[in-house]
């Protein structure tokens, strides 16, 4: 049996020391909202400003999508209740090389998210800074942010989950401050402060590429369908929290980033490393803004403390499984993999630093459609094995047509470097087979009528 997408079976890991029972329905919502909010949402405004009103219809079509997506994973759980989860089900239908891939895609897309995270974390901790912010100042705390957690992670998994418990709530704060603003100055103004729709109509073209860049904010969500092991009546349970906690998610994600695209100037919110302060800052005041600038640079930090934890142990889990260099599986005297954390580390700052030069709006839309692209593989291979298992049905369909189409709206350079990077995985696989590691055949899933 092929185990889980390592991310999530790692983290409820650390959760099962902690607590003895399985999840129930409330635990299971909180899972997949908790682990959706993070940083991205912080800087995605200054990404969407060029698309004005077409950022809205992208924002509704991801979040069908999304939920088509999720529809996929429950009907997979129920077809194959004995297999562990995306890694799994694409093998019981292609095979183990698009498996490893499956798994390796998510590896690097974990890596360049985290770089995206670090640059917005850097982008609202820059603004606390005593002197002005630069592009060098900026890469230097991005990378100061992504060797700090590493550090934290290098400790274990217990010292990473006790840095993660501590922002966790923190996150909702600044999100729960734009959505009072929103309404409050739209319904002041009458709907009047809202940008105009533009003269030329709304453009599928930029749609798609709105739909694509919001869709980094909603990675995470397939967490209860890879995890409903752990879960109490999962076959109901799981879908419920992934729907709710999904349409909830992106309900407020529409509200706040939509919000300040629409009733922030174009070049304002385009040209700001840290938007919502901005948006703050011209309806509330400069401390108000200070404040939630505080409060989303804490997100960012600790959605990075999490994501560390999963880099690390993407590898680590692959290579014990046969799947990926041995090397990568050593792990230090407090149980981190210490090589697979540094290297992917190593990994995520060069990312970093080759994108020093930009701005930290424009590094942090580049590299979250990056990841976006990279991670839509493990959703394309997941809605793809649901149509070759006959499971899938007209909503694997849907969920097949909307990787489709969001990776042709993340662009030529993002989805272009997400194959090269896709493809780099075919050289480690065969060296890996032929080092013996997968020379023993692993047991198919079975189909269940």
């Amino acid at each position: 049996m092929i185990g889980l997408p390592p991310a999530p079976r790692y983290l409820l890991e650390f959760s099962k020391r902690g607590a003895a029972r399985k999840l129930g329905p409330w635990m299971c919502l909180a899972l997949v909202m908790g682990n959706m909010i993070g940083s991205g949402v912080f800087l995605l405004p200054a990404a969407l400003a060029p698309f004005g009103w077409n950022s809205v219809p992208g924002w509704l079509f991801t979040i069908a999508g999304v939920l088509a997506i999720a529809g996929v994973l429950a009907r997979l759980a129920r077809a194959l209740p004995q297999a562990d989860g995306p890694l799994a089900y694409t093998r019981a239908a292609f095979g183990p090389l698009p498996a490893f891939l499956i798994g390796y895609s998510y590896w690097i897309a974990v890596w360049v998210g985290n770089a995206a995270i670090a640059v917005a974390g850097a982008s609202y901790l820059g603004l606390f800074l005593p002197w002005r912010q630069s592009s060098a100042t900026s890469t230097a705390l991005a990378v100061g942010l992504i060797w700090a957690t590493t550090l934290v992670n290098l400790r274990g998994a217990r010292a990473a989950g006790n840095a993660q418990m501590v922002t966790t709530l923190i996150k909702l704060v600044p999100l729960l401050v734009v959505v009072a603003l929103v309404f409050g100055v739209s319904v002041r103004s009458g709907g009047a402060a809202l940008a105009h729709l533009p003269a030329g109509g709304l453009s599928l073209g930029a749609i798609g590429a709105a739909a694509a860049l919001s869709l980094w904010a909603f990675t995470g969500f397939e967490t209860a369908s890879v995890a409903s092991a752990e879960v109490e009546n999962a076959v109901i349970t799981v879908p419920r929290a992934t729907y709710i906690g999904t349409g909830l998610t992106g309900a407020l994600y529409l509200i706040v980033c939509s919000g300040i695209v629409l009733l922030l100037p174009a070049a304002v919110t385009a040209g700001s490393d840290a938007p919502f302060a901005a948006f703050v800052a011209r309806y509330w005041g400069h401390g108000p803004s200070l404040a939630v600038a505080l409060f989303a640079a804490v997100s960012a930090v600790g959605a990075l403390n999490g994501m560390t934890l999963v880099q690390g142990a993407v590898p680590l889990s692959l290579a014990r499984s046969g799947h990926f260099p041995r090397w990568f599986g050593v792990t230090n005297r407090m149980g981190a993999p210490v090589r697979a954390l540094v290297g992917s580390s190593m990994l995520t700052t060069a990312l970093v630093l080759m994108n020093g030069q930009q701005s930290m709006g424009d590094a942090f839309a580049f590299l979250a459609l990056l990841a976006t692209a990279v991670n839509l593989f493990l959703y394309l291979g997941v809605a793809v094995a649901s149509l070759r298992l006959r499971v899938g049905g007209a909503i694997g369909v849907a969920a097949t047509l909307f990787s489709l189409w969001t990776l042709w709206g993340a662009g030529f350079a993002a989805t272009g470097w997400s194959c090269v990077l896709l493809a780099s995985g075919v050289p480690v696989f065969l060296l890996v087979r032929r080092a013996a590691s997968l020379s023993a055949p692993m047991p198919l899933p079975v189909l269940v009528p």
